[in-house]
């Protein structure tokens, strides 16, 4: 059994491992645990900040069992009753009878019950070193940790971008990989449409879990910035290191200007094309779409009724046009994964856009996940990103 450290947005962090894995079971709003049958890769989950592995043996034998040497342990407590005390206390107990046998010990310090994402990455505790070992307790449960989310990587290749462009808004990695892993479990090397590419993240992330990217957007300036961005992304191998699995190069295939390269069973290709989504003709194969939408006009404040009825209907017309043109351009089954907006209200609550009835009349099965809602935001965001799952009838 595996368990995840689930993000601040715990319902898509969920709703992202149901759609990999088997039997996943939401303990709390922190952790969730789910069977494989292989050991999961946490750089390729946006939502989850580690990934532990349940112990078969209590935690001072698989500690007394580690290679010679020097230990650096921590211990992150998710007890009912945990708390800062309870952690350091654990910790120190391991250290205290390791010394005992003659090991030299390091506790890395709590400052809270759990240790933060950054502090365990940040000290080695991400399961590369056997001799830096992170620990979880769960009331009488301990796992060991597997992997924890590279933050420092996924600013990289956020923030080091040579093009950028605040006013289209930024996509944050994380949430594009969230939106290709909604898509569920695809074959090697599929190719990921995004039919508003912007600056090229979606694109980008494809390409580094190992599928060919295919952008298309409306703006001549997005398809610049997606190619500039991917030819940088092409030469930073040091990128390619965090997705073990995948032994293959990034090739570019670039501009639709031009004569395509053949593509080898071992590279994975980019293309690109300007196009307005809601009459373009893509070309095949498409086997799933992952996208981020119109989000309608930037917003420091919360928007009057007049301004959010002026918004809904021009970004749903969008929204329903693109579906509508995609819709004979796909195989049933194919997954489509798209963010719209959400609007903030006075109440604190999110204004949905009310088309996936629509939706499902232009023939997609609408996931019930998609109906509940799930909205990504941060605290008090105006313009949310309210994610839709939804797979061609």
């Amino acid at each position: 059994m595996y368990l995840a450290v689930l993000g601040r947005q715990s319902e898509i962090s969920v709703a992202e491992l149901e759609t990999l894995f088997d039997d996943v079971k939401k303990k709390n709003d922190f952790l969730a645990s789910f069977d494989s049958d292989s050991a999961p890769n946490i750089d390729k989950l946006g939502g989850s900040l580690k990934l532990a592995e349940k112990l078969d043996m209590k935690p001072l034998e698989y500690l007394t069992e580690l290679p010679e040497g020097k230990i650096t342990v921590g211990v992150s407590d998710y007890s009912k009753k945990a708390s800062r005390k309870t952690a350091s206390m654990e910790a120190l107990k391991l250290k205290k009878i390791l010394v005992r046998y003659g090991r030299s010990v390091r506790v890395v310090e709590n400052k809270e019950a759990v240790l933060s994402t950054a502090t365990s990455l940040h000290n080695g505790l991400s399961g590369k070193n056997e001799r830096k070992v992170e620990l979880i307790k769960v009331d009488n449960d301990w796992y060991k940790v597997i992997g924890v989310q590279d933050i420092d990587a996924y600013a990289k290749r956020d923030q080091a971008r040579p093009a950028r462009d605040a006013k289209v808004g930024m996509l944050p990695p994380k949430l594009a990989q969230i939106l290709i892993n909604l898509c569920g479990p695809l074959k090697p090397v599929s190719t990921i449409l995004d039919p508003f590419c912007g600056t090229g993240v979606v694109l980008q992330e494809a390409l580094l879990m190992g599928y060919h990217a295919y952008g298309t957007d409306l703006n001549e300036k997005m398809i610049e910035y997606s190619d500039k961005n991917l030819r940088w992304l092409s030469e930073k191998d040091f990128f390619l290191g965090h997705f073990g699995g995948y032994d293959r190069e990034l090739g570019r295939s670039a501009r639709d200007d031009g004569p395509e390269r053949p593509v080898s069973q071992k590279k994975c290709t980019f293309s690109l094309s300007q196009g307005d989504a809601t009459s373009f003709q893509w070309k095949q194969p498409i086997d799933a779409v992952a996208c981020e939408g119109y989000l309608g006009k930037p917003m420091s404040k919360i928007p009057t009724e007049m301004t959010l009825k002026e918004q809904k209907q021009e970004c749903s017309a969008i929204v329903l046009g693109f579906l509508k043109n995609l819709a004979g351009q796909i195989k049933n089954d194919t997954p489509v994964v798209i963010a719209v907006p959400a609007w903030l209200r006075e109440d604190g609550t999110y204004s949905r856009l009310n088309i996936l009835d629509e939706i499902d009349k232009l023939g997609y099965n609408v996931n019930n996940k998609s109906r509940e809602g799930l909205i990504y935001c941060r605290e008090k965001q105006i313009v949310a990103r309210d994610i839709l799952i939804l797979r061609k009838k």
